[in-house]
């Protein structure tokens, strides 16, 4: 989906949908922000008074008084401080942990084809350090520059009550105070936004090479690695640099700023006390309230550098947000009803490419698969066997030519509807870190018996019965604590459990030892009885017990038939035929010299 370019204030108010909920906090907050202003403006009236009109005239008893309401002053601006600030804090975390919340339920629903080009742990950047980013100052920051700002424009007013000429003199002084904060706020932008998208590199890579953490100590690219990471993270650093350096320009400026501006005070209203134009209270009171103004402006100066790190931090994620999720829309009752048992899949004249720009990965492909079928797909690597898998499952969309399932245009069918009929067995199995009997059912209504009853149909059960608990038995981080064939043998039970009729198996190639490989290979032979399937097939045996092989090369099928029709062609089937019994022989000599 294209980016949609947005002001500050668009992306603000993005945001702020998420504070509705907690109105009443943001409310109570708000409610806050007069007794807060009124004490702030309070103690420099009352410090005039005081000079003016008690100690010039030596009266205590009146003194005492306005020293009472000047604690009480104190005492209600605590109290309306802490009040708004808690409000704010409240309703903002609780804001940012709505967002997040949506953000992962967004990218559950993002099609496989994203993951396929944006690095997990970039999306795990998103969530985590841009989400914190934003808990650190958006909601709290935003709120609390407006109620600064707020606050300074009451106290330039009472500034101009005591003297507009005083006042006249600050705001002179103040001008090049905005030229500097706006200049510099447009350079920290830019840092923050390099910075927030250096980071999402560093730890995409980061995610990436702890994951193959085993592949990289095999073949001793610790080094290689290393120096790829220094670099990206070196990127990352530069910015962190420049946007510090830009912030401390920030911060002192604005400090000798209000030094200077207290200086020329000072040195002008001498002159009007000299002159008798104003009394020593108007200036004690004029400098205590100048200080007052000063403190927000330097504050501003942190909270603005905040708040464009903020605001880098959530474009990143609303560019994420951007991204178009799969529909899902429900199914009819009259689709429903199509689709509640397999019948059919027919592949005709489908041709696909990834990018308009691209090569077509398939071209031309046809054929039909019916109840009870099985169907093998061979060819080389990179022939088109796995996007042919991705189409059925709808990992990709924009196929040109037909895909009916039922007699249904693939592309009108709901994926949750395509689910529940079909599974999807990779060569890649992934083990959630929860007991077996979930990763078995992967958290669906399945009884136990029926999950006890997937793993002895796919010959499982004895290897899990023998582990610590059963099917109680902890999966450490994606199977480390098994291995690669039981694993497998895991996946086989997943597809069981699931009773779907249609099962596509990107078939394993891993070596295991002979005991599981023979579990597996009868596991194999259970689905090929009991399901609807389509393999990309790697084993001989599982290529022979295929009703129909499609050879597949360079995106087309060239040779189709049974077994022994494809052999007696003496074509290209017999060619990797050859050279697939040639890989199996290789690796049962590699495993009797193990």
């Amino acid at each position: 989906m294209a980016s949609v370019k947005l002001s500050d204030l668009g992306r603000l108010s993005f945001f702020f949908r998420y504070l509705k909920p907690y109105k009443g906090w943001v409310s109570l907050s708000l409610a806050a922000v007069p007794i807060s202003v009124a004490a702030t403006v309070a103690m420099p009236y009352l410090i005039v008074v005081i000079i003016d009109e008690y100690l010039s005239t030596q009266d205590l008893a009146g003194l005492k008084l306005m020293i009472l309401f000047m604690g009480l002053s104190v005492f209600a601006g605590y109290l309306a401080d802490g009040l708004y600030t808690y409000g704010l804090q409240r309703s903002g975390l609780k804001a940012i942990a709505d967002l997040r919340a949506d953000l992962f339920s967004h990218c559950l629903r993002l099609p496989r084809s994203f993951y396929d080009k944006n690095p997990v742990g970039k999306v795990l950047s998103r969530m985590t350090s841009d989400m914190e980013a934003l808990g650190e100052s958006l909601a709290a920051g935003v709120l609390n520059l407006i109620i600064d700002l707020v606050k300074t424009a009451v106290l330039f007013g009472f500034l101009f009550y005591l003297s507009w000429k005083l006042s006249l003199v600050v705001l002179g002084l103040l001008l090049p105070v905005y030229w500097v904060t706006n200049f510099l706020r447009k350079k920290l932008r830019q840092c923050y936004n390099e910075s927030r998208e250096s980071l999402a590199e560093a730890t995409a890579y980061l995610a990436e090479c702890l994951s193959g953490i085993k592949t990289v100590q095999l073949f001793a690219a610790e080094k290689r690695v290393l120096e790829s990471f220094d670099n990206k993270n070196f990127r990352f650093l530069k910015a962190q640099n420049r946007s510090n350096i830009y912030d401390a320009m920030l911060y002192s400026l604005i400090e000798g700023l209000t030094s200077i501006a207290m200086a020329g005070l000072i040195w002008y209203g001498s002159g009007q006390i000299l002159a008798g134009l104003v009394s020593i209270g108007v200036l004690v009171g004029f400098i205590n309230t100048l200080g007052k103004i000063f403190v927000p402006i330097r504050e501003f100066a942190q909270q603005l550098a905040m708040i464009q790190r903020a605001l880098s931090a959530l474009e990143h994620v609303m560019h994420l947000f951007e991204e178009t999720p799969e529909e899902e829309e429900e199914a009819s009752a009259q689709l429903v009803t199509k689709l509640r048992q397999f019948e059919s899949l027919v592949f005709e004249e489908v041709s696909f490419r990834y990018a308009p720009s691209s090569e077509y990965v398939l071209r031309n492909i046809s054929f039909a698969l019916h109840h009870g079928q099985r169907l093998a797909l061979v060819g080389a690597t990179g022939s088109g066997k796995s996007t042919i898998l991705r189409l059925i499952f709808k990992a990709y969309a924009g196929y040109e030519g037909s895909i009916r399932l039922n007699g249904v245009e693939l592309s009108s069918i709901p994926r949750k509807a395509l689910l529940q009929m079909t599974s999807l067995m990779q060569q890649d199995v992934y083990l959630f870190n929860e007991s077996l009997a979930f990763n078995i059912a992967l958290g669906q209504e399945i009884p136990p018996e029926a999950v006890e009853a997937a793993a002895q149909a796919v010959h499982a059960h004895p290897f899990i019965t023998e582990l610590p608990g059963g099917y109680d038995y902890q999966i450490l981080d994606n199977g480390k604590n098994l291995s690669a064939g039981q694993a497998q043998l895991v996946s086989f039970a997943r597809a069981m459990a699931k009773q779907s009729e249609l099962v596509l198996l990107d078939e394993a190639t891993s070596s295991v030892d002979s005991i599981t490989e023979d579990r597996i290979q009868k596991a194999t032979e259970r689905l090929f009885k009991e399901k609807t399937v389509i393999a990309i097939a790697h084993r001989l045996s599982t290529i022979e017990f295929s009703d129909m092989i499609l050879v597949m090369k360079q995106g087309e099928i060239v040779e189709r038939g049974t077994h022994n029709e494809l052999l007696a062609q003496k074509g290209y089937y017999e060619q990797l035929l050859n050279k697939l019994n040639e890989q199996e022989t290789l690796q049962e000599d590699q495993a009797l010299g193990a």
